[in-house]
């Protein structure tokens, strides 16, 4: 007996022609029916209908037909057909027409992927239709077979991913048919997501009640969900008192939670409170996380809140609960915005004994503020530990202080910076020789400023017209001579 038949189905491709006038009759198989042609409406064009037959016939009627010769035969084959894969559907159509065949989760499942992952859901809905008139063969008897569960959730995961809620809706009615007992906490998350990501957050709490009236369990995703919709939708005080029941409830609030709960108190201008929350999240055990920092920190910084937002900051530090990953330079570029350069500099430092290493954008944006500030010292030794650290600074930056150095008449001490940023892989370029050979001929020290020429030579950099002018006035009539025989042979 032929079990039920899927409807006719609209081709997924919008350039297909007219249905094709009927075919002469294949030659018949010893071992499968040869494919019906009412089951292909229409084909890419009317001179490959015998192609698409002969493709079938070739792969298709050759071996008894049993879900793995079929699903072999879709995956290897029709799959990367370039004319007929979105064929696909038809001929899983036709299969279930053949007496002797009967499909399980195998081909059940490959073709929901298939469908889903190309948006044929008109098709999908067809599919899940037949599934339910057919459920698969695997567990006789009383039992369901276990893979329906994990095959209606990417369903119903994939159609609500595309907005597509009654369909996901009806997924779940057509899968609480089919399998054994209630169907997990998981699936009803991913309707109440999609609900709230269609910014249908009436229909999510709605769905969030009939948990409880099939007696599953919420979840911690189930309530972080909940309490991000209720702030997002600026009802923060029913996120509270979620928050509260997801307690009472048994179930243990994670960072995510608190996270979601401090972001809403921020949103509604409740600095202090959002403070208060991260320390009760500490008292609770539940780990900080580089977002919970980002977090607090922006949101006092917003505030005008800077100094508190410093003061947290240590105060986790000291706790060693400061993320090793949190890059504080948000709070560097607010204090340096401000002119307190100082003020950062002692967060900084502190921190930075503490283990947490500022990131290279961090150290960049303090330089610049204590140059500004003009603590040229204070600068020249953050780039010392920086380089220490195996911080290394971009060109601009390190040249920057070089000039400092060099204008300062320590051109010296600007050569053990280069130096020691060389043996980190910072290699001086021509700015950096023009500085330094400058310093000393300012200084009077020539012979440093020759041995950098030769150096500056043996390296290819050639100096600019300026810098040429330059050392031109400063070196011996030797070196004039030398200079100018490697500067034309270069040229």
């Amino acid at each position: 007996m032929k079990k039920n038949l899927l409807k006719p189905l609209q081709n997924p491709q919008p350039k297909c022609p007219q249905p094709l006038p009927p075919l002469s009759p294949l030659l018949d198989s010893t071992k499968t029916p040869t494919p019906s042609l009412s089951l292909f409406p229409t084909t890419p064009q009317p001179h490959q209908q015998n192609q698409l037959f002969s493709f079938l016939k070739t792969h298709l009627t050759h071996q008894p037909l049993n879900p793995q010769t079929l699903l072999h035969f879709l995956k290897t084959k029709l799959h990367h057909h370039p004319i007929f894969t979105h064929y696909d559907f038809q001929v899983f159509s036709w299969a279930s027409t053949v007496d002797s065949f009967r499909h399980d989760h195998s081909t059940f499942i490959w073709m929901a992927h298939s469908l889903a992952s190309s948006y044929r859901f008109s098709q999908l809905h067809s599919l899940l239709s037949f599934i339910a008139a057919n459920p698969c063969p695997c567990s006789p008897g009383i039992f369901s077979c276990p893979q329906m569960e994990p095959l209606f959730r990417f369903v119903i995961d994939a159609l609500c991913r595309a907005r597509k809620l009654n369909d996901a809706v009806f997924a779940f009615e057509t899968m609480k048919k089919l399998i054994d007992g209630k169907p997990s906490v998981v699936i009803y998350n991913i309707l109440i997501n999609g609900y709230l990501k269609s910014g249908d957050f009436d229909k999510a709490l709605g769905f969030y009640e009939r948990m409880e009236t099939d007696r599953v369990k919420p979840d911690v995703y189930t309530f972080n969900t909940l309490i991000s919709g209720y702030c997002r939708n600026g009802k923060f005080e029913s996120g509270l008192e979620l928050f509260g029941e997801m307690k009472k409830k048994g179930c243990s609030p994670n960072v995510v939670s608190f996270n979601t709960l401090i972001r809403g108190l921020f949103r509604g201008r409740k600095a202090e409170e959002a403070v208060k929350m991260a320390y009760e999240m500490i008292q609770l055990g539940c780990e900080f996380s580089t977002v919970t920092c980002e977090i607090l920190v922006n949101g006092l910084c917003k505030e005008r809140q800077v100094s508190e937002a410093c003061e947290l900051v240590i105060d986790f530090s000291r706790r060693r609960l400061l993320p090793r990953e949190f890059d504080y330079c948000g709070l560097v570029e607010e204090l340096c915005g401000e002119g307190n350069a100082v003020r950062v500099f002692e967060v900084v430092n502190e921190l930075w004994r503490k283990g947490n290493v500022p990131s290279l954008i961090a150290c960049t944006t303090l330089i610049e503020g204590l140059r500004r500030s003009g603590r040229r010292e204070d600068a020249f030794g953050l780039m010392e530990k920086m380089l220490n650290d195996d911080i290394v600074p971009d060109s601009v930056t390190f040249n920057c202080l070089m000039q400092d150095l060099c204008d300062l008449g320590r051109t010296m001490d600007a050569n053990k910076f280069r130096l020691l940023a060389s043996t980190k892989g910072l290699e001086p370029d021509e700015v950096t020789y023009n500085i330094l050979v400058y310093g000393y001929m300012r200084e009077g020290r020539k012979k440093e400023g020759e041995i950098l020429v030769d150096e500056m030579l043996d390296k290819g950099i050639i100096p600019d017209i300026a810098t040429y002018n330059r050392l031109m006035d400063g070196f011996s009539n030797s070196r004039i001579s030398t200079l100018k025989k490697i500067i034309s042979v270069h040229r």
